[in-house]
């Protein structure tokens, strides 16, 4: 479609302030959907639209007021309607210099001449309702007008907008656009015997209902309609996707050797669970299969995915084959290579960790043994992706928390070799529709249970001294604690808690304990240091930032307090907890917040009330939204505009079920009806050509 600034009014001046919306074409505008609506029809049968304030009121003028005050101007119209309703209606205007040399009320004179019909729309003067006949004015148009009633008299789109625009504005050029578009044409972009099968509205009365819909009916029948076009686009983007991984098969496959997986589970110490061994048995099955394996394995916080991402690890290393595991902080990769290390210790399995502060000579080293080969295994954080870290053999990747990186940092991993088995792993739990749509070519396996012996962790908010009394009590019986604050140091930009000064204030709190600090600015080593010393109980309690958010596992710790809880998202809060209830004894996690917005009481009410990872994870997907939580937020593939894939579960279904007869009947959509269809996909995904390649 053309460029904006052609639309009648606009100009490139104008299109700037568009451009900061994102809109550069009238297509951009067509598809930038209202963020809301308003019920502006008489006597509206649905006044849920409305926030409570607002009025809306058509009526005849009965007489004007201008009213001169010492730092504002004053202008009043009194207006009546049909059933004898008077409202009084109000605009202000700041006095400024020269003010007095024209009227500023001249415009308003001239609409509110006796008897003219006008529409109003404004807020109440009063906050608690009293004087419901009077308002401040925001909008007002001349039932004269034919433009009135793309504003007034009907269900109202509200846009979000920038400085310079305004709504009425915006509902004009609106009306231009959909009219441009009517006027060409276009062909729908929908397959027609999809359209036919769900009895969709058409695209252009489609996109002109859900800006100017006639009925609540026909805008939530527009707004299904454009939410399953979204849908079924990322679907079949995915779903070809799916069709060119299979096509690739493996040059390469393992077999169970037994010598490093048999003896690795005899000197464990303890069984895998029932969930463990079916877990890793599909990853296994997966590995010996003719095609690269794409598996996500989810499971709570503590029911040992590490242990099976290791097993997957080890049936590599026995085939001669180099695997990688990705983290998103240094502390979790270096906490992942101790634990490795200690697991590994009699099998002599070569593996190493890299990260941003491995020092020039050790990295150089790990380099080379990357390169040629001598190393089998590697843990890292994104330094795993540069450009100068080079496989000899690299044939399986294991990302950790994959919802920290996104789509293209999992891809560049992909591309360190021709071929390569990918699982990823994540404590956020995520629905099997989205996972079929967003990840068409992915299985999923998940951890279903906890390893025996865990205790629940009672969760409450309370004060800070309630949380020193709880600290003492439980170190006094042997236990240890940990306790979390947001940030390193103090910031004059952030009201928070930082841990370096606090940890100086709880020493002298907790003199009869010994206290040690942990934060992400420390080095490696002295991070093991202060991690091993805590290990073996020769800290009591750890005041950390959020670093030890995951892979810290000290059974003897049984109290995690969080200071400045409501700065926490719920996997945080979740994860932290996680940190305690490890072992034999009875743990506690203390909510301490100080400024609760309705947002963080929920969240902190929601940690309260469960300990189920998965529960929390839709909740958190409902409060964040699933673009971050899969990890595509960064990559632009699911900012949905019309659709909620959380609300929208029947149409997304729907998409996805269609999806699958559209590429079984035209796997590259070659078909002539298909085109339009082909041209939005390719439009849409341009920017992500590793995704998909339909030429």
């Amino acid at each position: 479609m053309s460029s904006l600034q052609y639309l009648k009014g606009i100009g490139p001046a104008k299109a700037k302030l568009f451009e900061r919306l994102e809109i550069f074409s009238v297509a951009d505008l067509l598809h930038y959907y209202p963020r809301t609506y308003q019920d502006r029809r008489e006597n509206a049968p649905n006044a849920g639209l409305n926030p409570p304030s607002l009025t809306v009121f058509k009526g005849r003028v009965l007489r004007v007021q201008n009213i001169p005050a010492r730092s504002v101007l004053i202008f009043k119209a009194f207006l009546v309607d049909e059933q004898n309703h008077q409202l009084e209606c109000t605009w202000f205007k700041k006095r400024t210099f020269g003010s007095f040399r024209f009227d500023p009320f001249g415009a308003l004179k001239k609409d509110f001449k006796m008897n003219a019909e006008i529409w109003v729309i404004g807020r109440k003067e009063n906050k608690n309702n009293f004087f419901d006949n009077k308002i401040t004015v925001e909008e007002y148009y001349s039932v004269s007008d034919p433009q009135a009633a793309w504003h007034a008299g009907r269900i109202t789109p509200i846009y979000g907008l920038t400085e310079g625009l305004t709504n009425k504005q915006f509902r004009q050029f609106m009306q231009q656009a959909l009219r441009e578009s009517e006027a060409k044409k276009e062909p729908d972009i929908l397959p027609p015997f999809l359209a036919e099968k769900r009895k969709f509205l058409g695209s252009n009365q489609a996109l002109r209902a859900v800006h100017f819909p006639n009925s609540l009916a026909e805008l939530e029948n527009a707004r299904s309609r454009l939410a399953y076009e979204e849908f079924l686009l990322l679907a079949t983007a995915w779903g070809i996707k799916r069709t060119q991984h299979k096509v690739a098969a493996k040059d390469y496959k393992y077999e169970i050797k037994k010598h490093l997986l048999t003896p690795f589970r005899q000197n464990l110490g303890f069984e895998f669970t029932n969930s463990q061994k079916k877990v890793i048995n599909e990853i296994l099955t997966d590995l010996q299969s003719a095609l690269p394996m794409n598996r996500l394995l989810q499971g709570d916080v503590g029911s040992g995915k590490t242990i099976v991402a290791l097993s997957a690890m080890l049936l590599a290393a026995e085939n001669g084959y180099q695997s990688a595991l990705m983290a998103p902080t240094e502390i979790l990769a270096e906490q992942h290579f101790l634990t490795f290390q200690k697991l590994l210790k009699k099998l002599k399995v070569p593996v190493a960790v890299l990260t941003s502060s491995t020092k020039t000579a050790e990295r150089k080293k790990i380099l080379a043994g990357l390169a040629d080969g001598s190393i089998s295994m590697v843990v890292g954080t994104h330094a795993l992706i540069q450009d100068d870290v080079k496989f000899n053999n690299l044939k399986l990747a294991v990302i950790d928390e994959q919802h920290r990186f996104g789509v293209k940092q999992r891809g560049k991993l992909k591309e360190k070799t021709a071929r390569l088995d990918l699982l990823t792993m994540t404590a956020t739990p995520i629905p099997r529709t989205l996972a079929l749509a967003f990840y068409g070519d992915l299985a999923v396996s998940t951890l279903t249970e906890l390893p025996p012996g865990r205790q629940p962790i009672k969760t409450r908010q309370a004060d800070e001294y309630q949380a020193h009394h709880l600290i003492e009590e439980e170190v006094k019986k042997g236990r240890q604690a940990y306790v979390v604050y947001p940030l390193i140091e103090e910031s004059e930009s952030i009201s928070a808690k930082a841990v370096t000064e606090e940890f100086e204030k709880l020493k002298k709190v907790f003199p009869q304990f010994k206290l040690t600090m942990l934060h992400g600015q420390m080095s490696r080593t002295e991070k093991e240091s202060v991690m091993k010393d805590f290990a073996s109980h020769k800290t009591d309690i750890l005041v950390a930032t959020p670093v030890i958010e995951v892979g810290i596992d000290v059974p003897n710790a049984t109290v995690m307090v969080i200071q400045n809880a409501e700065r926490f998202g719920l996997a945080s809060l979740h994860q932290l907890r996680g940190r305690v209830g490890r072992g034999e004894y009875e743990s506690h996690c203390i909510l301490v917040a100080e400024h609760k917005g309705s947002l963080a009481r929920e969240r902190l009410g929601i940690i309260c009330d469960t300990c189920d990872g998965f529960k929390i994870g839709e909740r958190d997907m409902q409060l964040r939204g699933p673009g971050e939580i899969l990890g595509t937020r960064q990559s632009g593939e699911l900012e949905f505009k019309a659709g909620d894939i959380l609300k929208d579960q029947n149409i997304l279904q729907w998409a996805i079920e269609d999806r699958d007869e559209l590429l079984t009947n035209d796997p590259l959509l070659q078909n002539p009806q298909h085109a339009a269809f082909k041209a939005r996909l390719l439009e849409l995904y341009q920017k992500n050509w590793h995704l998909i390649d339909l030429s």
